[in-house]
């Protein structure tokens, strides 16, 4: 019960920290000299492994099949987009999203294809961050995760919960893995002309770009301010 004994340790430190009265605050980086040394492991981790391998998988692969293997992704994610948007009590959301996954799966070979935008079936996603905030639960500090990247207490949790109930956590190990390798390496190819954007204090960017990025998500639309923000990716959230 592998599945069950992560979940459960997720959820009982975000309930922890809820437990302390987390409320909105103007430091929402408390923790930021351990997340920096985390960040330098993933930027070391990601110059000498994964950045090399991105730039080799873009080189490799046609734009055309790039881009077959990220519909192929996000149709996978279809699936827990329908279901957070039930637990959002946004049924609407829930039925577009359905006949997203089912439209594209059936007519685009298995998602390779978006045939359902080309129908008019645009994508609406959510993730069970989302239906977090949607119930009520606050953002919670700032967290710089070793291999994952910039989370937040709300959004680390509903990334984990979503990552362990999707459609390959419920296939044997090493396709799941091979899955999950496939799509760091999709997410951090579509990533790679974004670094030219990056000005400045580079930790500083991207905590303050992914904060702005969750909160647009999360809220439909709604910000506090403005931010310049990376191109809108096909990735539900930044890596």
């Amino acid at each position: 019960m592998n599945l069950l004994r992560n979940l459960l340790l997720v959820f009982t430190t975000f309930a922890g920290f809820s437990a302390w009265g987390l409320e909105p605050v103007n430091d929402v980086d408390p923790w930021e000299p351990m997340n920096r040394r985390i960040f330098a492991f993933n930027e070391t981790l990601d110059n000498y492994a994964l950045l090399p391998i991105a730039r080799g998988y873009k080189f490799v692969m046609p734009d055309s099949a790039e881009r077959g293997v990220g519909n192929f992704i996000l149709n996978i994610y279809e699936v827990n987009s329908v279901f957070n948007s039930l637990m959002q009590g946004r049924p609407t959301n829930a039925l577009q999203t359905g006949g997203r996954f089912l439209v594209n799966t059936a007519l685009g070979f298995g998602g390779l294809f978006d045939v359902a935008t080309l129908m008019g079936i645009e994508p609406s996603p959510a993730d069970f961050g989302q239906t977090l905030y949607t119930w009520g639960f606050e953002e919670g500090p700032f967290v710089m995760l070793p291999l994952i990247g910039p989370k937040t207490i709300r959004s680390g949790t509903g990334f984990f919960f979503d990552t362990y109930t999707s459609i390959p956590a419920f296939l044997d190990w090493k396709t799941a893995y091979l899955f999950w390798t496939l799509e760091v390496v999709d997410i951090r190819a579509n990533l790679i002309k974004a670094d030219d954007l990056i000005t400045g204090d580079r930790y500083i960017f991207i905590r303050n770009a992914y904060m702005q990025r969750r909160e647009y998500f999360v809220t439909g639309g709604k910000v506090t301010d403005t931010f310049s923000e990376f191109e809108e990716g096909d990735e539900y959230e930044d890596f």
